[in-house]
């Protein structure tokens, strides 16, 4: 098997070692090669050809940013994964970063007190986002976490969509700023995000994509009662539901343990729309590696609610919504640049489908005055 070339740019002579030996220990990975500025890196990639780089943000001579629009003038497809401190100057220049068009990001350990707990965090964080970009995750190698039977015929629901429901995970932020800004400001039901990411992230992303969406986006709260035309995007560490009933609905947060590695994690909102909704919902699962919103997927289909996926070809890496494709949940499937004025569509049909039918029942009992 051939494995995946790795550069690795961090001024950080530290990190750069934790980095190559970390990586450099997996059989299907290759450090080929290390950098201590961004100009150094963009002469080694000519050279050394990689098929992945990591790129540190604060560097001397020429800084990540900068380095990233560079790399994206002569290497427009090559994976880029910033690698990043877990702060508020951190998650902003990440953030900067994947809006600039690196792939993904993953943050650097700090205060482990231990050198093991360090190459674990990398272990678990950073290599299966290096396999996901470079192709080696396929679909047919991950299997439903959990055996569940997938019902052959459903009763769908002819009731209104009352949520939306999205979750997104690897490209997820650049997606979300495709998706929420063209969302209208009348737009008649409340939006329920999950995006993976940690604290800190969450907030500084609800908060950019406030700025640029004509409808309300904030990071969830625990209380909060949902209300039509406005989007909450779950926080950091916290799995966010939904409960109450559709009349009256909350948000509520928790730390209960991950589900499928991930806290927040999609199955959890999906399962709470699904219960609080019933058949009013629409789930929507956007770019984003592993197997989080599959089983909620189901969830929302065995109530009656309708499920669409992010399409293959405008997803960074498409192992959640392919997922929920190859187990049959998907209803359609839609490019980016098409999901917004879909989730609209639907939404809005449903309810004018709802008042036309209640308006001709209403008529029909309707004695006429003679």
């Amino acid at each position: 098997m051939t494995r995946i070339r790795i550069l690795v740019v961090d001024d950080s002579v530290v990190i750069r070692k934790l980095l190559a030996d970390t990586l450099s220990a997996d059989p299907a990975l290759e450090v080929v090669g290390v950098a201590s500025d961004g100009r150094i890196g963009l002469s080694k990639i000519a050279l050394l050809k990689p098929d992945l780089v990591t790129l540190d943000i604060e560097m001397p001579v020429m800084d990540g940013l900068q380095t990233l629009v560079e790399m994206r003038k002569l290497y427009p497809k090559l994976p880029v994964i910033m690698f990043s401190t877990l702060t508020e100057r951190g998650a902003a220049a990440t953030l900067d970063a994947l809006s600039l068009g690196a792939s993904d990001y993953a943050t650097k350990p700090s205060n482990t007190g231990s050198t093991e707990v360090a190459l674990e965090r990398i272990r678990i964080e950073l290599i299966p986002k290096i396999k996901a970009l470079c192709g080696i995750a396929s679909l047919k190698l991950q299997p439903l976490p959990v055996c569940r039977p997938i019902p052959k015929v459903r009763v769908r629901s002819n009731q209104p969509i009352e949520i939306v429901a999205i979750g997104t995970s690897t490209g997820g932020p650049n997606a979300l700023a495709e998706v929420l800004p063209r969302i209208p400001k009348d737009f008649p039901v409340p939006i329920v995000v999950v995006q993976h990411m940690p604290p800190i992230f969450t907030r500084l992303l609800a908060e950019r994509l406030a700025s640029r969406s004509a409808i309300p986006v904030a990071e969830g709260v625990a209380g909060s009662i949902l209300a039509a035309g406005h989007a909450w995007i779950a926080p950091g560490n916290f799995h966010m539901k939904v409960i109450g009933t559709s009349l009256n609905c909350r948000l509520s947060l928790n730390q209960d343990a991950q589900e499928n590695s991930c806290r927040p994690a999609v199955d959890a909102l999906f399962r709470s729309v699904a219960a609080a909704y019933g058949g009013n919902v629409l789930g929507v699962v956007m770019t984003g590696m592993g197997s989080d919103g599959v089983l909620g997927a189901q969830d929302i289909r065995d109530a009656g609610g309708n499920v669409i996926i992010q399409d293959e070809a405008s997803s960074v890496v498409w192992g959640m919504p392919g997922l929920v494709h190859a187990s049959g949940l998907a209803d359609a499937a839609y490019p980016l640049d098409q999901l917004a004025t879909e989730i609209t569509r639907r939404v809005v049909q449903s309810r004018a489908s709802r008042i036309f039918a209640d308006l001709k029942s209403h008529a029909s009992l309707e004695i006429p005055v003679k």
